[in-house]
């Protein structure tokens, strides 16, 4: 058990505030409702998401209650968290497409039986506005300008709203509704998780601990993981897609990936962090075991397997494979474009990622390259299509 809790508290995580507290909390045997929130500004969970979700998972694994909650009210405020500028508001439809697709993708992580979904409109649907008054008396203008990106902005004159300011107030009433005793987050939420804190106390409850877990850089190795920078790896996506992904960051994510992205003996990953700077050493061997165990997750190990073999004949030795893909295509589809054709079968997942594709030489047709979105009329029965570094099709019409 003391190992256990050791890689639940050391592993991926920056910060437990207070950690003794925290320590206690687990030692005393209760259950504890263990908090995490997720705006659905987007719909898909990419593996910098995994590092808090994995958490979740280990400490039900002993026993305790995950309650998720799902800021369908929040998500349409924005929360400016790690922001230099205001996040544009989501209209109610966006934010329950995203919730539901969220959803289907969290519980690849976290054991749905021990988990208590809360929806935030079930108690904001009633509140009016004595109720945000009161809530709002409680803190001070002061308060909310120590937090470093309202500090930033302000100093630079951009604009921070007063709807901004109720985000944290409103996350942190949150945590009193449910009677939260640990909330879950990325060092970016640092301050909101802290305001949930003063909170409960103002409410005369006991204080919820705050568990920061690491927010990891993408495949880039430089900037956050995120799909609008382009260098996520989602956990939804097919297995030789993560697996090779994983197979393409820098050496130097290899021991952090390993540490916040699985269960991996810490005796390998000092083995390998030993290894380095040896002449003799491979890092491609560890990042190997890395990406199998990572596919492994949330696929199958069969499936990792497979994804494996694929990468050594196709990217090793060369020897590149085409899956046989069908297309129903009508008479009135010719003048379509391949991008609309591509995203039918989720191949690419925007016309925006296309064109992306497009202009870093990264599709081929037969082996040639495309530099536009050409006409479906163009496509042939047993044509080869090449998308980015990973993805070969032969298109059967």
């Amino acid at each position: 058990m003391r190992k256990i809790i050791s890689n639940i508290i050391n592993r991926g995580v920056e910060e437990i505030i207070p950690k003794e507290e925290f320590l206690k909390s687990i030692d005393s045997n209760n259950n504890l409702r263990l908090k995490m929130g997720f705006d659905p500004s987007a719909p898909d969970i990419h593996l910098g998401h995994s590092v808090g979700l994995r958490k979740l998972r280990q400490l039900q694994d002993l026993g305790h209650t995950v309650v998720l909650i799902v800021a369908d009210w929040t998500a349409q405020i924005g929360d400016p968290s790690g922001k230099s500028d205001t996040r544009p508001m989501l209209t109610y439809d966006e934010v329950k497409y995203n919730a539901e697709t969220y959803l289907k993708q969290f519980f690849k992580i976290v054991d749905k039986s021990k988990t208590e979904i809360r929806w935030q409109s079930e108690w904001y649907g009633k509140f009016k506005l004595e109720n945000i008054i009161n809530l709002t008396s409680k803190f001070t203008v002061a308060q909310f300008l120590a937090r470093d990106d309202f500090a930033k902005r302000f100093k630079s004159n951009n604009p921070i709203t007063i709807t901004e300011f109720l985000y944290p107030i409103l996350q942190a009433y949150d945590s009193v509704v449910i009677k939260s005793d640990v909330e879950f987050g990325g060092t970016d939420q640092k301050f909101n998780l802290l305001v949930g804190r003063d909170l409960q106390q103002k409410e005369n409850q006991k204080p919820q601990q705050c568990f920061l877990v690491q927010i990891i850089p993408g495949t880039d190795g430089k900037k956050k993981m995120s799909k609008s920078l382009n260098n996520y790896i989602g956990i939804t996506e097919k297995p030789e897609e993560i697996y090779g992904k994983l197979m393409s960051i820098p050496d130097e994510l290899i021991k952090l990936y390993m540490l916040c992205l699985t269960d991996i003996e810490n005796d390998l990953i000092k083995e390998f962090e030993n290894s380095l700077g040896n002449s003799n050493s491979n890092p491609m061997e560890y990042k190997k075991i890395l990406a199998h165990d990572i596919v492994s997750q949330y696929h199958s190990t069969k499936k990792a397997d497979k994804a494996a073999e694929y990468f050594r004949q196709a990217v090793q030795e060369k020897n590149v494979t085409f899956d046989q893909v069908k297309f129903e295509i009508n008479n009135m589809q010719p003048d379509e474009k391949l991008s609309k054709l591509l995203i039918s079968k989720n191949f690419v997942s925007s016309n925006s990622e296309f064109k992306r594709l497009l202009k870093q030489n990264g599709v081929k047709l037969n082996g040639n390259l495309i530099t536009e979105d050409i006409l479906i009329s163009k496509i042939k029965n047993k044509d080869k299509l090449s998308i980015g570094k990973r993805k070969n099709i032969q298109i059967i019409i």
